[in-house]
Order: structure tokens, then sequence, then C-alpha cells
């Protein structure tokens, strides 16, 4: 029952809206753009293509050309206690 009075006096309420603040903040400038602040984004996000410009789309390279397999070793030894890398497990009984 509580929860329906308070669902229809939330209907009922007027809703209040957002003022602006009297003065509006100065808009960034473009070398204040150009510096990273963080994050994964690009440091610029504002791509501009000159009117008349050839852009070329090309695929990616397969991820075997992106990351090549490292070269084998030589030799690989025996795993020692806690080693997973750059080895070999004891085989045989």
């Amino acid at each position: 029952m509580k929860i329906l009075i308070l669902a229809a006096l939330a209907m009922a309420a007027p809703a209040v809206a957002q003022t602006a603040p009297d003065a509006a903040a100065p808009a960034p400038d473009a070398a204040a753009m150009a510096t990273p602040t963080g994050g994964y984004g690009p440091a610029n996000t504002t791509l501009v293509v000159p009117p008349g410009a050839r852009i070329v789309y090309q695929q990616a390279p397969t991820p075997d050309q992106a990351y090549p397999a490292p070269a084998p070793l030589a030799k690989y030894p025996v795993c020692k206690k806690g080693q997973t890398d750059k080895c070999i497990e004891r085989g045989g009984r």
C-alpha cells in the first residue's frame, strides 16, 4: 500500500526543470583537446578530412601477420617447480 502511495505522489509531483548557470563555461581550446586526459580514447577525437582528399580503405593483416609466433628455442630444459614457460615437462615413467 505504501508503494502505491509513493508511486502516486511521484507521478503527481511536478518535474523540476534544470536551470543553466548564469555564466556559461568557455569552450576548450584546440591545445587543451590535443593533450590526453586518460582513458583508452584517442587524444584528439576530431578527424577533419579536407574536401577532395582520397580516402583509402585497406584490409587489416591476418593475426599471423600482425603477431607472428616467436622463433622456437634450440633446446628446452626440463621444467622446474613453478616454471611454465620455455621448458618441457618430464615425460615417461
